[in-house]
């Protein structure tokens, strides 16, 4: 098999349908993988001192198992040979010195999904690495994942948004790590020696983000006794069209952080700042998707008017409720929001019916981002302090601050000797408690959301048939 395989690949005739996940090597790789995912520290080592630890051979040989199974599966995937040797040689390398903390860079270095894109391409992704959303320690990790890069994307990418780092991605399956909430695949959560100068991919599971949408707006739908326009109930329903329309939302997203006056990238945490600063860049990000797609729609594109209400009900449903109020930026970003759509009279909660103004949604919802913008294009002129103030002025116009709160007292309740970054110090975790609204909400969705953990597309369709 893997002979004739090799044969294929350097003739150019392997047949697209030969998938990873069906190949006898994937269980092997996987199996080996969960392994060894027990026996590492937070740090991605493995401690021989420590209890339930293994012999070394043993954890050898187990890595042995990982490497011949790449090895075994590298044939169907010619595009990533590059890859798959250096992953081979980071693996041999961490065993020899003893599986200390893990150093994947050249491996990583090696990995370039966006270079070629092609809808439909699998990728063998192995790294030790943490989840965002999901796991924190920089556990081995195995995935096998699928390209989207229809046409129509490609397109919009090439001639409206140019994105040449992103990357549409769906599961195939993977190991525990992505049995979460996480839905990225990100080079930053990867273990390496250092940062590279410059990172060159970013990859979003629109099939898990798709799902996660149904699942939790049907909840909702159905608990808020909202009544949806027919075309957006059908496209809650179906899977693919919300995959559509998460793809296009996430690209638009993504290249927003680079765009703008004062865009910032909140995955860059060094930059200290108060939570309801990256709640904002977020949010930000968020309705520039919208205003493109209320542009996109009146210029035909099909998937434009799904991305505009997959942007407003993640926002307004399950953001605001999903995980820990200590510095929930997008849950920040979410209340905000719905206050602003509630308090111009585009939402409204009656009789414990959630009603809303489709034609107007758009312009208001527009309205916000041309606020935020505003925010940012003034704070070029501002200090920092000056300008955290002002974003924080912006959001206790609709949302309430909790009362011990010195940030809400204003700049004389604060010690200004101190420089910004100390001040973020007197920040409440949950400077904006969730409302009344909100509390209920969260009480009645919290078991839905909680069911979404490590969702894929094959889920989403079992449950709606």
């Amino acid at each position: 098999m893997t002979e004739i395989l090799v044969q294929a690949a350097t003739e150019g005739t392997l047949p697209p349908a030969v998938r990873v996940v069906e190949h006898p090597a994937w269980p092997v790789l996987k199996d080996a993988v969960e392994q060894i995912r027990p026996w590492q520290s937070k740090d991605g080592s493995i401690d021989f001192d420590a209890e339930g630890a293994p012999e070394k051979a043993t954890a050898e040989g187990t890595v042995g198992r990982v490497i011949a199974a790449v090895e075994e599966l590298a044939p169907l995937l010619p595009h990533n040979e590059a890859y798959h040797q250096a992953l081979v040689a980071d693996l041999r390398r961490w065993a020899d010195d003893g599986f200390q903390i893990p150093d994947f860079l050249d491996s990583l270095l090696a990995f370039q999904p966006a270079a070629q894109r092609a809808d439909g391409r699998q990728h063998l992704v192995v790294f030790p690495m943490y989840t965002q959303n999901g796991n924190p320690d920089r556990n081995l990790e195995a995935v096998v994942l699928r390209m989207v890069w229809p046409e129509w994307l490609a397109e919009l990418e090439r001639t409206r948004y140019d994105n040449p780092l992103f990357c549409g991605i769906t599961f195939e399956d993977f190991t525990s790590g992505y049995d979460t909430h996480s839905a990225v695949l990100f080079p930053e959560t990867i273990a390496v020696r250092e940062a590279p100068a410059r990172f060159s991919w970013g990859g979003i599971f629109c099939d898990r983000e798709a799902a996660r949408f149904r699942k939790v707006t049907e909840a909702s739908v159905d608990i808020l006794g909202l009544e949806l326009p027919d075309d957006i109930r059908e496209m809650v329903g179906d899977q693919q069209r919300c995959q559509e329309a998460f793809v296009l939302w996430d690209m638009v997203h993504d290249r927003t952080h680079s765009h703008g006056d004062l865009p910032f990238d909140p995955f860059m945490i060094k930059q200290r700042q108060p939570f309801w600063m990256y709640g904002l860049e977020e949010l930000r990000c968020d309705l520039t998707a919208f205003k493109e797609a209320v542009k996109l729609e009146a210029d035909g594109v099909p998937q434009a008017r799904d991305v505009q209400y997959a942007v407003l009900f993640d926002r307004m449903f399950r953001f605001p409720v999903s995980g820990e109020r200590v510095r929930n930026y997008d849950g920040l970003g979410g209340q905000l929001l719905f206050a602003y759509l509630h308090k111009h009279d585009v939402v409204r909660w009656t009789d414990n019916t959630l009603k809303i103004d489709w034609e107007r949604a758009p312009q208001v919802t527009n309205q916000l981002c041309a606020d935020i913008e505003e925010l940012y294009r003034a704070g070029i002129d501002r200090p920092k302090l000056v300008h955290w103030f002002a974003a924080y002025d912006l959001v206790s116009q609709y949302l309430a601050p909790h009362p011990g709160s010195r940030w809400a007292k204003g700049p004389d309740a604060l010690d200004l000797t101190l420089p910004p970054r100390k001040l973020v110090d007197d920040v409440l975790p949950d400077e904006f408690p969730l409302s009344m609204f909100y509390e209920a909400l969260s009480k009645k969705l919290k078991a839905v959301i909680a069911a979404t953990k490590g969702i894929t597309a094959e889920d989403a369709q079992r449950v709606a048939a």
